[in-house]
């Protein structure tokens, strides 16, 4: 926890009225979740919804249906910490990042983002090119041809892949961190980033919302070590997406009307750590 006080003071600040940012919520209470943000309704949920509404937060929002490069909260990621231009994440976040980078650096950590804020269209482009085999599979399969079903094709996407609409991207609190598979982060420099993430991101407010899959959270995507979400943000758009995200309101792209059969929002939007869903 040596820099826990470098996070902290922000989240103070952030939580004072008329900040700039939001604060992240306490966890106050004994309420157990089982990978099911659902589950939780607690005093502290209430919170966050009001959170939620009092930074303008909405479904619209939730979904992606907007365009982050004309939305005043969000910035160009400088190409410094990013492996190529025209990243773009909400400011508070990006000052996060760049207060946890700064850290990891000094112990030795490199830390560089790969992907960042990606609203409904960017995301509608990813889904609709692997549900119609243009693009394959991480298996390397063809979707459309080895999934006729399409129940079964969406499940195959979905094990990596958010339906439009439903992604944490969306929302401008999550980067994906140096590489796109779990085994870089099982050896050598990859396993000493993520070493480092586990111990000190927490300090920055950062989570890693796909823990791996088991007992305590048996839905949503595969594990992904890559993938970190900023809680002061995200915490009041889980339970936001708690309350107000329905699974009919998924719309608008090829295979969306999968999403009501498979519980979308129960199984994916809030299928995440338990250390990422306020308790």
């Amino acid at each position: 926890m040596k820099y826990l006080m470098t996070f902290l003071l922000p989240f103070f600040v952030a939580c004072q009225p008329g900040s700039d940012t939001t604060g992240a919520s306490e966890q106050t209470d004994d309420t157990k979740t089982t990978g099911n943000a659902r589950e939780a309704t607690t005093v502290q949920d209430t919170s966050d919804l009001e959170k939620a509404y009092a930074m303008g937060l909405d479904t619209q929002y939730l979904m992606g249906k907007f365009d982050p490069a004309q939305h005043p909260d969000f910035m160009q990621v400088p190409a410094q910490y990013a492996d190529r231009e025209g990243l773009l994440l909400r400011k508070d976040t990006y000052e996060a990042f760049l207060a946890m980078y700064k850290a990891a650096k000094a112990d030795g950590v490199q830390l560089i983002i790969r992907s960042a804020t990606r609203n409904f269209n960017y995301q509608k482009g990813i889904w609709e090119r692997k549900w119609t085999g243009q693009r394959k599979l991480s298996s390397g399969e063809n979707a459309a041809e080895a999934f006729p079903d399409p129940e079964a094709r969406a499940l195959e996407i979905l094990k990596y892949s958010s339906m439009p609409g439903t992604s944490r991207h969306h929302w401008g609190t999550d980067i994906d961190l140096n590489a796109f598979n779990n085994s870089y982060f099982e050896q050598g420099q990859g396993k000493k980033i993520y070493d480092w993430l586990s111990a000190h991101a927490a300090d920055f407010g950062f989570c890693q919302p796909y823990s791996p899959k088991g007992p305590e959270r048996p839905n949503g995507y595969n594990e992904e070590k890559w993938h970190w979400s900023y809680l002061p943000v995200a915490q009041p758009l889980t339970t936001l997406a708690q309350t107000e995200l329905k699974d009919s309101m998924i719309s608008g792209f090829e295979g969306a009307e999968i999403a009501v059969g498979i519980k979308v929002v129960d199984n994916y939007v809030l299928g995440i750590s338990d250390l990422c869903i306020t308790k």
